[in-house]
């Protein structure tokens, strides 16, 4: 983002706590093979929380033991969630694909923010979320526990 502050996706703690709650199948969008980066710590979180988590990687075949998608256009099933772990840059391409898919809500991983996909995203009747680590938010507002 250029060193430019993010504004506030200005959603209640009680909308993102009713996202969580109500969402149940994951795409992970540059979702890493290497357990030590937060595009895999995050989704394995997810997973260990009961969530179905689907990787979106067009470099694997297969991630934490499930089948990894190419793009989102590859999916055979409808998700709850797209979670983005790509540059800014390349979000609005993401969001274009995301269109087509029609998730509930459109989240952007923290420190990732593109106003040209946000409004995108919300014409078409896609809740999105910026700048938030879904595993965080998990955390902060369901506590550790199972949900």
């Amino acid at each position: 983002m250029s060193g430019e502050a993010i504004p506030s996706d200005q959603l209640t703690d009680q909308e993102i706590q009713e996202i969580l709650v109500k969402s149940k199948r994951i795409a992970v969008v540059g979702m890493s093979r290497d357990p030590t980066k937060p595009a895999n710590l995050v989704p394995r979180y997810l997973v260990s929380r009961g969530y179905i988590v689907i990787p979106v990687n067009p470099f694997a075949n297969e991630i934490l033991g499930l089948k990894s998608y190419r793009s989102l256009l590859e999916l055979d099933t409808m998700v709850d969630i797209v979670d983005v772990f790509r540059p800014s840059e390349e979000v609005k391409h993401v969001a274009e694909e995301a269109i087509k898919i029609r998730p509930r809500v459109f989240w952007m991983q923290e420190g990732i923010y593109s106003a040209e996909a946000a409004k995108i995203l919300a014409s078409n009747g896609i809740k999105v979320v910026w700048n938030r680590c879904l595993m965080k938010e998990y955390i902060r507002l369901m506590g550790r526990g199972k949900q």
